[in-house]
Formats: C-alpha cells, sequence, structure tokens
C-alpha cells in the first residue's frame, strides 16, 4: 500500500475507530484522538502485527518528539497507536489500539514505569499492566525493555513518517 493510500484508509476508518475504542471506558482511549500524532503519514510496523499505525502522545509527553533524544518521559505521559490493515478484497479492517501509560515510579522499575494496555477493536480491553489480562501484554514489556532506560524503552517509527 503506498502511503496515499494508507492515509486514505486510515481517513476512512478513524471516525470508526475512536468510536469503538472509546467503549474500553478508558480515559486515553477515548481521548489520543485529539492528542498530537506523531507521524506525518499511517506506516507500517512489523512489532504491531504488520498493521499500519499512528503515533499519539498526550500534552505531557511532548518530548516524545525528540525521538531518540526523549530522555525519560515524566509521570503522566500517555503514548497511543491505533491501528488498521487492508484485507485482499481492500477492505479496511480496524485493529487494536496499543497505549503505554507512564505510571509513578516503583510502578514496574523492569519495565521502566510503564503501563502497557490493547484495546480491541470491539471496545473490550484484551490485558493490562498489572490488571486484568496482564499476562496478555507481557510481549509488549518485553520487547519495549530490550531497548533499555536510555530511551525510556520506547521505540520510534521510521525517520520519514516523523513530524
Amino acid at each position: 500500500m503506498t502511503d496515499a493510500e494508507a492515509m486514505t484508509a486510515y481517513d476512512c476508518a478513524k471516525d470508526e475507530m475512536a468510536a469503538a475504542y472509546k467503549m474500553s471506558g478508558l480515559p486515553a482511549a477515548g481521548q489520543f484522538m485529539n492528542w498530537k500524532n506523531y507521524a506525518n503519514n499511517p506506516y507500517p510496523s512489523a512489532t504491531h502485527g504488520g498493521r499500519y499505525v499512528n503515533n499519539y502522545g498526550n500534552d505531557t509527553a511532548r518530548n516524545y518528539g525528540r525521538y531518540e533524544n526523549v530522555g525519560v518521559l515524566p509521570t503522566g505521559s500517555v503514548l497511543a497507536k491505533n491501528s488498521f490493515g487492508v484485507n485482499g478484497a481492500g477492505k479496511v479492517m480496524i485493529g487494536p489500539l496499543f497505549l503505554m501509560e507512564k505510571m509513578p515510579a516503583g510502578f514496574n522499575t523492569d519495565f521502566g514505569d510503564w503501563r502497557y494496555s490493547m484495546v480491541m477493536p470491539d471496545g473490550s480491553i484484551f490485558g493490562r499492566t498489572g490488571g486484568k489480562g496482564s499476562a496478555k501484554v507481557q510481549f509488549c514489556a518485553d520487547c519495549h525493555t530490550a531497548l533499555g532506560a536510555e530511551q525510556d524503552h520506547l521505540l520510534f517509527m521510521p525517520p520519514q513518517y516523523r513530524m
């Protein structure tokens, strides 16, 4: 899919995505579409199932836009990555919403005090660190931990998609 096609697909699906994720009841899932999108175009993410994604951050996470020079984001930072795919017939399929929330020091020091949540396209919560289905999102923490503390356990989009 070209970048232009990805943007068209996203534009068609974003309202449906927002409504679906909001049903989870998680505040960030209902708010993230009003936050800064750090991606200039949806891009394919191998680490998120090959789906096309965008990277949103709340105001507290504004240093996310420094990318590899991010430092450590403050408590209250929330990053959201919505996702979609397109099937062989050209139909846009909404994927999960991935959330990272910086919790107070001591929440989970091995993982940089990040809480990971995954919201499914029907609004159900697949898993949340320290909560229901926590084991189901352990792979999120494991992947992000591989980056270490110098990048605050954050992965960044390819440079050509950065704002």
